[in-house]
């Protein structure tokens, strides 16, 4: 049982072991947003347009909220993969135990700043005044939850460092299934909307948060809980933050350029809205699915950095960003080609469909650089250098996306929905151009390091 939940990634063929640890990644994955896409399409098609809207003019600012702290479990992945590589056993021990004091703190941060900022930021967003309201409530009901939602976040990752991707697996489709059929009972039913759906996704996560612990604390090998000694250890914890903190930063700095194209999406009103997010909730199942192969690269290069094996972090960058290509290709101009049917799924309304397809015709065209870009700064990060991917994301993509917004986007002829989406692919390209640099210096640092 404990060879079965563990992946010695620093030995044996690259691409067999990351298909292993990757293919029940994606499923998670995957499988997760089809349930958040059940989740919208129950409201779109079962409390109409503006709860539609509602919900999905939310997803950028709990992705602001949250970025920081997930970047720490980000930390914790990394931290655990390397000592874990190193074979050093009371490390691995004493990462287990700060990481969930670490995310139980997180979860109670988090809940505070989005029940009581909901509002305020929505209103900054320019949320629209019929969503405005019912998109406060989806907020402060989730984040009501949102401990839970860190602490199974922290626990997957401290499972992923030694390999184990299947029972995360597992939890989630119990979790989900659970998901899936309290939105039919809470919208359908019950007629609760987004209050409904908010509901489910939080005692899904609270199931989620349990398994994931139980899990922990059953363990037999050095990522066993102990509930008597869980403690922050002041080392580990310095090192989460070093790695964690420019992850999390990253994610805000991408989360905020995704704020304020939210907010210019606003301004083209409900129908526009309704239609980038059922958009966004197809492109998400192919960014998780080359994600996967990320985070693998991720894992992959923090345990054999652990190793000191420098050499076989370049094969795994090499292998991984292959597997991306393939996939985000075959799926982005598969979901293109059916686009106007799985558009439909969401909602009935022509207008709506049109909307979505403006938006998915510039990204899933593109989507693939998208996921090279990530798993490249995935590797520099697992080599414990986490501050380059934010300078290269600011300056590639935040700033310019910012920039984009307020230059070209305001010339009259230009202040079209695809103009904005244009600046997408556009940021991914110099991103990934600058974290290939980057990538190249880190590399050639360590190897010199080794020799």
């Amino acid at each position: 049982m404990k060879r079965a939940n563990q992946i010695d990634m620093t030995e044996g063929p690259i691409l067999g072991k990351l298909l292993q640890f990757s293919v029940p990644l994606i499923f998670s994955s995957v499988l997760q947003l089809f349930f958040n896409v059940a989740d919208v399409a129950v409201v779109g098609r079962f409390a109409g347009d503006e709860s539609l809207a509602a919900v999905g003019s939310t997803g950028s600012l709990i992705n602001l909220l949250v970025n920081l702290f997930m970047g720490l479990s980000v930390g914790t992945n990394v931290v655990a993969a390397h000592y874990f590589g190193a074979r050093k056993k009371t490390q691995v021990h004493d990462t287990v135990h700060t990481a969930i004091v670490v995310s139980f703190l997180s979860g109670v941060i988090l809940t505070i700043v989005g029940v009581l900022g909901a509002k305020v930021i929505l209103t900054f967003m320019n949320a629209p005044e019929n969503v405005l309201n019912l998109a406060a409530l989806y907020l402060k009901i989730y984040f009501g939850g949102i401990t839970a939602t860190m602490i199974y976040n922290f626990g997957s990752a401290l499972l992923r460092a030694k390999g184990d991707t299947f029972r995360p697996l597992f939890i989630l489709i119990l979790a989900g299934c659970v998901n899936f059929v309290l939105n039919l009972i809470f919208v359908i039913c019950f007629k609760l909307g987004v209050a409904g759906v908010a509901s489910a996704t939080v005692i899904s996560q609270c199931i989620s948060a349990a398994l994931v612990l139980t899990i922990l604390i059953t363990e037999k090998d050095d990522f066993q809980l102990k509930i008597k000694q869980l403690k922050i250890n002041p080392h580990i914890f310095a090192k989460i933050l070093k790695i964690g903190l420019p992850a999390g930063f990253q994610g805000i700095m991408f989360s905020f350029s995704n704020v304020i194209i939210q907010s210019s999406v606003n301004k083209f009103g409900a129908i526009i809205i309704a239609g980038n997010s059922a958009a966004i909730n197809l492109e998400s199942i192919v960014y998780t699915a080359m994600n996967g192969f990320s985070q693998g690269a991720l894992t992959f290069c923090s345990q054999n950095y652990g190793a000191k094996k420098f050499d076989r972090i370049k094969k795994v960058v090499w292998v991984a960003q292959g597997a991306i290509i393939v996939i985000g290709t075959f799926l982005g101009l598969g979901f293109l080609l059916f686009g106007r049917q799985l558009l439909g799924i969401f909602s009935k309304n022509p207008e709506v469909i049109d909307a979505g397809m403006l938006r998915m015709r510039v990204i899933l065209s593109t989507y693939c650089i998208c996921g090279m870009m990530d798993c490249m700064a995935n590797s520099i990060r697992g080599t414990g250098h986490s501050l380059m991917p934010v300078i290269s994301s600011l300056l590639g993509a935040c700033l310019f996306r910012i920039i984009w917004l307020f230059t070209i986007f305001r010339i009259p002829l230009f202040h079209t929905p695809t103009v904005i989406f244009l600046s997408y692919p556009i940021s991914w390209i110099l991103t990934y151009v600058i974290n290939i640099i980057c990538y190249k210096i880190f590399i050639s640092r360590i190897k010199g390091d080794s020799d």
